[in-house]
């Protein structure tokens, strides 16, 4: 489970992830690879973290084959690996450290996807991590770079750094607004995208965005992230103007307070109902609404009844109404404790 502790303007951002695309050198893209040569891939980069102490001891690799369903979608929903992965798992596998702050995709549409997550907004920290892991992979591996183009990618559109860095947003006054339609073309013509996490168009599930950089040639990482982070600092301070107006509203503090009575008491909770729910209660906590909950078990809280995650952990196969009778007792006893002590 990726790190409970918040980072900073941890109200808003809900956490920070650098993404690292690389290929070996000597090896064809993944779209000209068989599945044999995916897993001879595969299995070249298992033997390289096994060579190197450092790799070995931090990382458990995870063929995808070996793994069911339920548990590859749980994969998706806790952000270890990407939805494209698990659609077809033959000759893919992944890494991941033990508090999963730092997972390997191999083989997903490039040889390597490294990502690093921090929470909170702290993309230095980020990505001192992912470039620490990607010097040791390189000399391992031998990464594909051109003097002139950078790092070479299947996709061109992520030749130059081959890095993507992105932040979790929780955005509930500006959708309120109905500000976010704009504000995303404009972050377009700046080389900036904002899209949905949970769900895709200007509504998503939790009114949660994902703002991640779409150039990466023609500049260096640090310059990325530098006007990431500075566009970022631009909408968490819109986010929070927009929150203290909306607070004084009685129909939204109504609407608060209704929330988090029917998180504390329903027997039953589908996702979908939880995800607006807990959204509000969010906000509640960022407005002085409701009591503070801290911010870092709310978003582990939302990662962990999701309903694959939800089901994995059961160790059973559950119904769709148990599923709901399940997540409703643990969201009740998350709220009773202000913890979310299941699983440990």
């Amino acid at each position: 489970m990726n790190n409970p502790n918040p980072g900073c303007e941890e109200d808003v951002v809900i956490r920070t992830q650098i993404h690292l695309i690389r290929n070996l050198t000597d090896v064809p893209f993944c779209a000209k690879m068989s599945r044999a040569d995916r897993q001879k891939l595969s299995e070249r980069v298992v033997e390289a973290f096994s060579g190197n102490e450092t790799l070995s001891h931090l990382f458990q690799f995870t063929d995808m084959e070996s793994l069911s369903r339920v548990e590859a979608v749980s994969l998706v929903e806790r952000h270890l690996v990407s939805a494209d992965f698990i659609s077809d798992r033959r000759g893919r596998g992944f890494f991941v450290n033990a508090d999963e702050t730092v997972s390997i995709m191999v083989n997903e549409e490039d040889h390597i996807h490294l990502q690093s997550s921090e929470a909170g907004l702290n993309p230095q920290k980020a990505f001192a991590t992912a470039d620490g892991l990607d010097d040791i992979l390189d000399k391992c591996l031998g990464f594909a770079f051109d003097e002139n183009l950078g790092y070479l990618t299947q996709n061109p559109v992520n030749l130059g750094t081959g890095m993507r860095a992105s932040l979790m947003l929780h955005l509930p006054a500006l959708r309120e607004g109905g500000g976010i339609s704009r504000i995303s073309a404009n972050l377009s013509k700046l080389g900036l995208a904002l899209r949905g996490t949970f769900g895709s168009g200007v509504e998503p599930k939790g009114a949660v965005y994902q703002l991640s950089n779409r150039v990466t040639f023609g500049l260096s990482e640090q310059e990325a992230i530098a006007n990431l982070q500075s566009i970022a600092m631009q909408l968490i301070e819109q986010e929070r103007a927009a929150r203290k107006e909306l607070a004084e509203s009685l129909e939204i503090q109504d609407t608060v307070s209704r929330s988090l009575a029917i998180l504390q008491s329903a027997k039953m909770m589908a996702n979908e109902e939880f995800m607006q729910l807990i959204s509000n209660v969010r906000f509640g906590v960022a407005t002085g609404l409701v009591d503070p909950i801290d911010y870092g078990e709310i978003n582990r809280l939302m990662v962990l009844v999701q309903p694959a995650t939800l089901t994995f952990y059961s160790g059973k196969k559950l119904t769709p109404a148990e599923r709901r009778s399940l997540r409703a007792e643990k969201i009740r006893d998350f709220l009773k404790k202000g913890k979310y002590l299941w699983p440990n």
